[in-house]
């Protein structure tokens, strides 16, 4: 069989890095482009600008059968803002831009315009533009977000160092439990279209799922406190994705502890109730963002009272990402997040 001259997709992470290799950096108000979570311009008066930008695909990042629109559009701004949070900024501006395909109607596309405003309006930041086009596929929703560091310093993945306590904000895990409860529920009409889903016991992880809140909380915490993560990044695709992320950024290596692991009550009894390890859930899952970070030893003790805040690891002078399990075993740590081009997520 002749071989193709074509290299398939294999992942995110490959692509990125081949397209964006020859990328040259032109202009000195550049002070980070490729290769975070946000890039950051040296343009204003009283600091630094903050720009990112996401993609949600119908079919890839939500299913429309169980999706509300206003929760799509809210969703849409959180997973932005997320990222101006995991570099130590303050979001202040949004551009959306709408392909639409014709089964959406008018009254659609103004459902999920509530989910937008009441996001900006919640986060105080200003809808300024955008774009809207036809799809012949389905839905495509693509958000511009700008930030502003406030004179505070920016935070970069590539900062964490030999010693410092790796911590997370929040609780793991729910927002894949939520996809699953979803999904099953669907898989259940699918056969008998007049079941009706009962979802009261599940609303914190449904919430997780579709609409999730970023912790602009922990950007004034770190504020107030006086400190700066020595690096930081949110957790959208899961937590071994992110801290690997970190771990390549910074040439470190780390050691975390499962029993640190912070995971709510409630996803604990619905991971019994479906026979997942919570554990997997909070490694692999993604779509949480929380906000995952280093701090030095010498600032850590300032934030010890944060419930918000739990420490999980810390960081090694080597290339190693370890588990160490909750009976003391070590368990090398493998990147089994989401990958949309490998479809990850649905597969843990």
């Amino acid at each position: 069989m002749k071989k193709s001259p074509f290299t398939p997709i294999s992942s995110e992470a490959r692509l990125i890095k081949q397209i964006t290799k020859h990328t040259k950096i032109k202009h000195e108000s550049t002070k980070k482009g490729i290769g975070d979570d946000a890039a950051v311009l040296g343009s204003l008066k009283n600091g630094e600008q903050l720009l990112s930008t996401d993609m949600l695909i119908e079919g890839v990042h939500f299913d429309p059968a169980y999706t509300p629109l206003g929760h799509l559009g809210y969703k849409s701004i959180i997973v932005n803002i997320s990222d101006i949070c995991s570099m130590n900024g303050v979001p202040t501006h949004v551009l959306v831009s709408l392909g639409v395909p014709n089964k959406y109607s008018t009254e659609h596309i103004e459902e999920l315009y509530s989910g937008v405003h009441k996001a900006c309006q919640n986060y105080n930041i200003d809808l300024i533009g955008g774009d809207t086009t036809s799809s012949p596929t389905g839905l495509i929703i693509s958000v511009t977000i700008f930030g502003d560091s406030e004179d505070r310093p920016i935070t970069y993945r590539h900062g964490a160092g030999s010693n410092d306590i790796l911590l997370v904000s929040g609780s793991l895990g729910g927002a894949y439990l939520g996809l699953q409860i979803l999904e099953r529920e669907k898989e259940i009409f699918n056969k008998n279209n007049k079941s009706q889903p009962v979802l009261d016991k599940y609303q914190h992880v449904l919430e997780r799922q579709l609409k999730p809140e970023a912790r602009t909380d922990a950007i004034s915490i770190f504020k107030e406190l006086k400190i700066t993560p020595t690096s930081m990044i949110d957790i959208s695709d899961g937590l071994s994705s992110d801290v690997a992320h970190i771990c390549s950024s910074s040439n470190v290596g780390v050691k975390i502890f499962e029993d640190k692991i912070p995971i709510s009550k409630e996803s604990q009894r619905v991971c019994e109730e479906l026979q997942i390890s919570p554990t997997i859930c909070a490694l692999h899952g993604g779509e949480d963002y929380e906000l995952l970070f280093t701090l030095s030893p010498k600032d850590y003790s300032k934030i010890t009272h944060i419930e918000e805040f739990a420490p999980i690891g810390h960081v090694t002078s080597g290339s190693d990402i370890e588990l160490v399990s909750k009976l003391g075993e070590p368990i090398s740590l493998i990147d089994e997040g989401w990958d949309s081009f490998l479809r990850k997520k649905q597969n843990i």
